[in-house]
């Protein structure tokens, strides 16, 4: 089966088969321990005092989601054939539940990236604090209606389970898994937009780049910008589309390289491997950025708007001003991003 169509959901979505020899089970066994590892390793080191966000619960319930996976694949490894409430389960169930799972991370990307979207460009000028409990408990909900409804589109295709199956059966030296077109997709609307971001402003970035300076700060090394625009306010939205972009490519460098890279090879990653907690924090920050941008006008210099991503610092892309009619400061253009 080359590609799965699911005609009933919202929009279609095609699959490339990514043919991967057998022993599978190991291979997958190995690959799955090593992303939940990842996953946790990416919760656990991110800043805890921020604010809570559709984005942050979804990337809780995909780490569970994928040591759930591992747990069951462990569990059949193990035991390799047994048979649990009249149900027989063998190693070619490792691939099925895998292919599953694939299929649903894969046409789940477009709804989620939307969700957050939406969800940062509604609170992220946002003065009065939405009761936390409630808040919550609609993140929760979301979350929930989005994986139950990844699953259900899967799932009620007409013969999906049946197809995946018998492929795992009578090819069984062979599991095919499926690279997600959304996910390519994003990488290219990303790559584009942030090339067209940097030419649009590449003499503020290459003159902001040349002012760059290490200092103290707090006993930690700072990066001091003292880079001073001639444009006296007028060209607002510019430069802190430059100082965004200047946040955001010096956290998530390494990922923008790598999405190029894996465009230019043509590389096919399997869906179950594309989503994973570190990839939706590169996209969370990007989103952020763009909802910054889009809300400049109504963004207060609090200590409590900073605090909506885990791993940048937007703060200094704001000061020493905050919208177009902020009185001149003494150096209007400094910009300082800790390291």
């Amino acid at each position: 089966m080359a590609a799965i169509l699911c005609e009933n959901c919202s929009g279609q979505y095609h699959y490339t088969q990514v043919n991967q020899p057998l022993e599978i089970s190991c291979m997958l066994l190995l690959i799955m321990l090593g992303k939940v590892f990842l996953d946790f390793f990416m919760l656990q080191v991110k800043q805890k005092n921020v604010k809570v966000s559709f984005m942050g619960y979804f990337c809780v319930s995909l780490a569970l989601l994928d040591f759930t996976l591992l747990m069951s694949i462990s569990f059949i490894f193990y035991f390799e054939d047994f048979a649990l409430w009249g149900l027989r389960f063998t190693k070619y169930h490792i691939c099925l539940f895998t292919q599953i799972i694939s299929l649903t991370y894969g046409i789940l990307h477009y709804p989620v990236y939307l969700a957050a979207g939406l969800d940062y460009y509604m609170t992220i000028a946002q003065t009065s604090q939405f009761p936390k409990r409630g808040q919550r408990l609609l993140y929760v909900f979301a979350v929930a209606v989005i994986w139950i409804s990844g699953f259900f589109c899967i799932l009620k295709v007409p013969t999906t389970y049946e197809e995946l199956e018998i492929q795992n059966r009578f090819s069984p030296y062979q599991c095919p898994l499926y690279a997600s077109v959304q996910s390519y997709s994003v990488s290219c609307a990303m790559v584009l937009l942030i090339g067209t971001a940097l030419l649009a402003c590449r003499k503020e970035v290459i003159a902001m780049l040349l002012s760059v300076r290490v200092v103290s700060f707090a006993n930690q090394p700072v990066l001091m910008f003292s880079y001073v625009s001639n444009n006296n306010g007028t060209c607002f939205k510019w430069q802190l589309l430059t100082r965004l972009l200047l946040c955001f490519l010096g956290t998530w460098a390494p990922f923008v390289l790598l999405q190029i890279t894996i465009l230019f090879l043509g590389a096919q990653i399997p869906a179950y491997m594309e989503m994973n907690v570190p990839w939706l924090y590169f996209i969370n920050s990007f989103l952020i950025a763009v909802a910054y941008w889009c809300r400049r006008h109504d963004v207060e210099l609090t200590e409590e708007m900073w605090s909506t991503d885990p791993f940048v610092s937007w703060k200094f892309c704001f000061m020493p001003f905050n919208n177009e009619n902020t009185e001149p400061a003494d150096k209007p253009g400094t910009v300082i991003v800790i390291c």
